[in-house]
């Protein structure tokens, strides 16, 4: 048996799927998945990549929905400087932090919804 995790979920507002869509789909380049019909009927939006073998990230509505401004996933990201960029230019936030974890470059960044997120280049 083999271990890992499948995918994580992160809450947002209801009718927030618009607005994941430019942050998750263009900024991040994840393709965004069809979910099967009897989850699609709650709303959110399932995204997977880059490729087709990478992180899985669901967006589930949250009726009383409160950003996740500390718990977070931690996501590795292979070119961890042409995300930051890419988030800059759409006017994200990215907060280096190189010296917290000797040997690991990473960031963290908001989604629109206000849920942190961070991205580590491979060990």
């Amino acid at each position: 048996m083999s271990y890992g995790i499948d995918h994580v979920q992160l809450a947002i507002p209801a009718g927030g799927e618009e607005a994941a869509r430019p942050f998750y789909a263009r900024i991040l380049g994840l393709r965004e998945l069809v979910k099967p019909p009897a989850l699609a009927v709650r709303g959110g939006a399932w995204y997977r990549g880059p490729g087709d073998e990478g992180i899985e990230l669901h967006l589930g509505v949250e009726a009383d929905f409160v950003p996740a401004r500390k718990a977070h996933p931690g996501l590795l990201w292979a070119d961890l400087d042409g995300l930051a960029a890419r988030l800059e230019a759409g006017g994200f936030e990215v907060t280096w932090d190189n010296e917290s974890i000797p040997g690991r470059r990473r960031f963290h960044t908001f989604d629109p919804f206000g849920n942190r997120l961070e991205f580590l280049a491979p060990a």
